[in-house]
């Protein structure tokens, strides 16, 4: 069942897709069509999950589960993995890569690859104060509070000198 993303408790179970680049206002649109579909259709083991989502930044496609009601299981899980597979054919876009990062330059966000992230730490053209996005965070909360944090605060720290 869709819900609001902002509805949902804070211990809602997060996954963070980053796309390798931008989309447009019209593919956001459909994305979201789609997730609408597919997060109303969301199903484990035959009982609805309740479920949001935000796009951010355009590039960031963000699904919350409240747990509280009904768990993802294995099937739905991959069943939303899938989903995520159809929009990276459907887009021409990766969504699913983890080594990449994405930060911000103003308000800018830029991807690279992490060996690319840590060459940019290495001669400084990043620093501890850079606004990184941790998209290893596992529930609303930790979303609301750690996603958007300067490199010294993320994992990304361990580049940094």
């Amino acid at each position: 069942m869709l819900v609001d993303f902002n509805t949902l408790p804070e211990e809602s179970r997060v996954w963070i897709y980053q796309a390798n680049r931008s989309f447009t206002e019209e593919e956001i649109k459909e994305i979201e069509e789609k997730l609408d579909v597919f997060i109303d259709n969301w199903t484990a083991h035959g009982s609805d999950l309740n479920a949001g989502y935000l796009i951010k930044y355009k590039r960031f496609i963000i699904i919350g589960l409240n747990q509280n009601l009904n768990k993802a299981t294995g099937c739905s899980i991959d069943a939303s993995v899938r989903f995520i597979q159809q929009l990276e054919e459907a887009y021409k876009v990766d969504l699913m890569d983890k080594m990449n990062v994405s930060y911000k330059q103003g308000e800018y966000v830029a991807y690279k690859s992490l060996n690319d992230f840590k060459k940019m730490a290495k001669d400084r053209a990043v620093s501890k104060n850079t606004i990184v996005f941790n998209n290893l965070v596992a529930n609303v909360a930790e979303f609301n509070e750690n996603w958007e944090v300067p490199a010294s605060e993320s994992w990304h720290s361990r580049f940094l000198k």
